[in-house]
């Protein structure tokens, strides 16, 4: 009896399951295998009824594997697709080395359409990604029908700018990143470089300076030694964060006589050019006008020059600064005896990271000083003199009385 119950309840669990399977087999198939007709693609949405046969008397339906190759890139464009059912991934090399994946093609979305209105080999490679059927309309017969409807001809022209428009969007999006991981690479090997040097300096100084026959005239040498080194570091982090403020921030400007701040200048930065056995020099008198300064980084701005100038010339090297008045701004001059601007980079001598016969730094320091000037709204420039030496120029608007 218990066997015969046994029995009839797994017939039951049988059929029950067998109900459960007819009932939601046909759900599971929609929602995990979309497939569409072909009036239903976007471009052939809007033919007529006999326009829709024309189309269907010509199309052929090919059915490719999953990892099967639809065509390649190099083959004769003979035609476009469009995915009834599946996934299409369209990959093509940017160079020699790199392949990249460009876009995926689900159902209703076109495949090879380029071929239609240019004959010219196929430009990707097109792969099916899972079991796919497609479409298939040859080039030939597509024109005929596009030559016969205008509507087709405009939603084919619709398809190509958008195809074109997503492509040139994903192509600035990949110029961009790579401009930017560029840019973060060359901006920590400079961070890495300049910071390695004066560590190695301290480190290899205060381990001699630390040794038992040491005397006391070499340890006050060494202590100045890794002083030294200790600002050059300080003086590396100062450009890096003023590199890496936003327009404006930190900018703090007072209505100040221009002369009077030029003499404040000179003054500080005469003693590092002395340290150096240069020379600086004023040809003329600053002009006695207001313009509104932050004096901390227009300070700056003449540290950076001079400090570049003194780096290229031998010693004995002269900066000799000019002023002039122009309309509504204040010229300044900074022109040195050393061997001018390099013709490699004198297009992008402004630009970050740009640097030339200089054994150490970042790169940083005229970029700084554009930016500096710009945030007082300013110009910066620089030229090379005819009789030798070059010559780094900045305006300054006059503050209004």
């Amino acid at each position: 009896m218990r066997e015969h119950k046994q029995t009839e309840l797994g017939w039951l669990t049988i059929l029950a399951a067998r109900s459960i399977s007819r009932l939601y087999a046909p759900r599971f198939s929609i929602r995990f295998s979309r497939m569409v007709a072909l009036e239903s693609a976007e471009l052939f949405r809007a033919l007529a009824p006999e326009e829709l046969r024309a189309l269907r008397a010509v199309t052929v339906e090919r059915h490719f594997a999953m990892d099967q190759v639809i065509f390649k890139e190099g083959d004769a464009g003979d035609g476009m697709y469009v995915v009834k059912e599946g996934l299409v991934e369209i990959a093509g090399n940017v160079n020699p080395q790199t392949r990249r994946m460009f876009s995926r093609l689900g159902p209703g979305e076109l495949i090879g359409e380029m071929a239609v209105v240019e004959l010219r080999p196929r430009s990707a490679t097109a792969t099916a990604t899972k079991p796919t059927t497609v479409y298939f309309i040859p080039r030939g017969e597509m024109l005929a029908l596009m030559q016969r409807s205008p509507g087709l001809s405009l939603a084919m022209l619709q398809v190509v700018s958008h195809r074109l428009r997503e492509f040139n969007q994903h192509h600035l999006r990949e110029v961009l990143e790579a401009e930017r991981l560029a840019v973060i690479g060359r901006f920590a090997r400079a961070i890495v470089h300049d910071l390695k040097n004066p560590l190695n300096i301290i480190g290899l100084t205060t381990d001699a300076m630390c040794l038992p026959t040491a005397s006391e005239e070499y340890r006050a040498k060494a202590q100045a030694r890794v002083r030294k080194q200790i600002e050059r570091i300080n003086e590396l982090i100062s450009e890096l964060l003023i590199f890496s403020h936003g327009p404006d921030k930190g900018l703090v400007v007072a209505r100040l006589d221009f002369a009077t701040s030029i003499r404040r200048f000179v003054s500080e930065l005469e003693p590092e050019v002395s340290a150096r056995h240069g020379r600086l020099i004023l040809a003329n008198e600053p002009p006695a006008v207001r313009v509104m300064l932050d004096t901390k980084r227009m300070l700056r701005v003449f540290f950076n020059l001079i400090t570049n100038a003194m780096e290229v010339m031998d010693s004995g090297g002269v900066v000799t600064l000019r002023f002039h008045l122009e309309p509504g701004v204040v010229v300044t001059e900074l022109a040195d005896t050393g061997p001018g601007i390099a013709a490699e980079i004198a297009d992008k001598l402004f630009d970050a990271f740009v640097t030339h016969g200089k054994e150490y730094g970042t790169g940083l320091g005229l970029s700084i000083c554009k930016k500096i000037i710009e945030d007082h709204g300013g110009r910066i420039w620089a030229r090379n003199e005819p009789g030798g030496g070059a010559v780094f120029a900045f305006s300054l608007p006059v503050a209004s009385s």
